[in-house]
């Protein structure tokens, strides 16, 4: 049976917006006035899931999902960088931060390397079952883009290659470790 695997990007936040390393910031009003515009465009799943992050969860019950928050599912862990701007780690760090966005394996800030994130993300895919039906989950814009890396087989530098816009819906299909993609659907009512 054919797996569905449907991620979500959650609305913006001021994090988003101030180019952020995220640190779990809520919803802004703009991010959860078009959640709820968009809540009438999701597909339908037969099981909601949200990353564990604030910004997800709000997302999600914006959306009228009732989402059940899965750890596998966690934003990206970029250690002492959470919460600070890139412009001021660039500043700052400008060797780590070179070497973070060129090594897939390193990870300067003390969290998890971009390979690390891809494999725990990988992971998650093919635990799920061949009757896990259609799955549903909000899920940061770092988590769908190591998905995509993973599902397609893609080298781990192809994540820095992949943009995922707020509110997007991108879906793999698949089971035994051959997935298919369809990606970057907007949501809401400008999605037509």
């Amino acid at each position: 049976m054919t797996v569905r695997v449907m991620l979500v990007s959650p609305a913006t936040n001021a994090a988003l917006r101030e180019a952020r390393f995220d640190g779990d910031a809520t919803l802004d009003e703009s991010g959860a006035r078009r959640a709820r515009a968009a809540a009438g465009t999701l597909p339908r799943a037969d099981r909601p899931l949200s990353g564990p992050s604030a910004r997800c969860r709000e997302t999600a019950a914006e959306l009228g999902l009732r989402a059940e928050p899965a750890e596998a599912l966690g934003d990206w862990d970029l250690g002492r960088w959470r919460g600070r701007r890139l412009d001021e780690v660039s500043a700052g760090e400008p060797e780590s931060v070179s070497a973070w966005l060129s090594d897939p394996s390193c990870a300067p800030h003390g969290g998890e390397s971009l390979r690390s994130l891809c494999t725990r993300v990988g992971a998650w895919l093919e635990s799920l079952s061949p009757d896990a039906g259609r799955v549903l989950a909000v899920v940061d814009p770092a988590v769908t883009r190591a998905a995509i890396v993973q599902a397609l087989s893609l080298p781990p530098e192809a994540f820095w290659r992949l943009d995922v816009a707020p509110l997007t819906l991108t879906e793999l299909t698949g089971r035994g470790g051959r997935w298919n993609m369809k990606c970057g659907r907007p949501l809401g009512p400008e999605a037509g």
